[in-house]
């Protein structure tokens, strides 16, 4: 099945799944069910049976899955086993936080290039990752075949850079500004709102 038909809901569980899998693997275990990754995760064992199915993993009676099987249909299903390389704009705090995060590379995704306007930082590496000037995007992206793009910029700026991805044939932007990003139909964007999440957690615990 492919992760396209699955609902961003269930595809948000998929890594909890995942990695529940891997440490029930390193804690020696060889079957799970649904009602075991239900109870680690707090989530209810029929929605754990469904997302499963979903992905395209097959339990068996009374034994549940093998652990080795489920953790490599989880892992072909959130594309873990094949890189996306994706482009970083924007190297201030966060984009450099983003680019150091060595978890994302386990998660299958690359950040291979870095893109800034600022003279201070145009040239320089950060983390193993070259800075260039915006102005090269277009032609790199095109000639690297990239289809991601990681938006870290002040928010003025937002727009703009996702008008350049689009121009590059960027297809899957990850904008971490608080800006709605105007992109054809054909471009994904997912939203990653600090603030929002901030003040949901503030009026919960108020």
């Amino acid at each position: 099945m492919s992760n396209q038909n699955m609902s961003v809901p269930a595809l948000r569980r998929l890594p909890l799944y995942y990695r529940c899998v891997i440490a029930l693997k390193e804690e020696g275990k060889k079957f799970i069910s649904c009602t075991d990754i239900g109870s680690r995760l707090e989530l209810v064992p029929i929605q754990v049976r469904k997302d499963l199915q979903a992905a395209g993993a097959t339990g068996r009676p009374k034994v549940g899955y093998e652990v080795d099987e489920l953790e490599t249909v989880l892992k072909e299903m959130l594309g873990y086993g094949k890189p996306t390389d994706a482009f970083i704009v924007g190297m201030g705090n966060l984009g450099q936080a983003l680019t150091a995060h060595k978890e994302f590379e386990r998660c299958g995704l690359e950040i291979v290039a870095a893109f800034d306007t600022s003279p201070l930082k145009i040239g320089r590496d950060y983390f193993g990752k070259r800075v260039f000037p915006l102005n090269k995007l277009v032609n790199l992206a095109q000639r690297m075949n990239i289809k991601m793009g990681i938006i870290t910029t002040p928010a003025k700026s937002a727009q703009d850079i996702a008008d350049i991805m689009v121009e590059a044939g960027i297809k899957g932007i990850w904008n971490f500004t608080p800006v709605h990003l105007n992109v054809p139909d054909d471009v994904y964007v997912h939203n990653e709102n600090f603030m929002s999440s901030l003040s949901v957690l503030i009026n919960r615990i108020s």
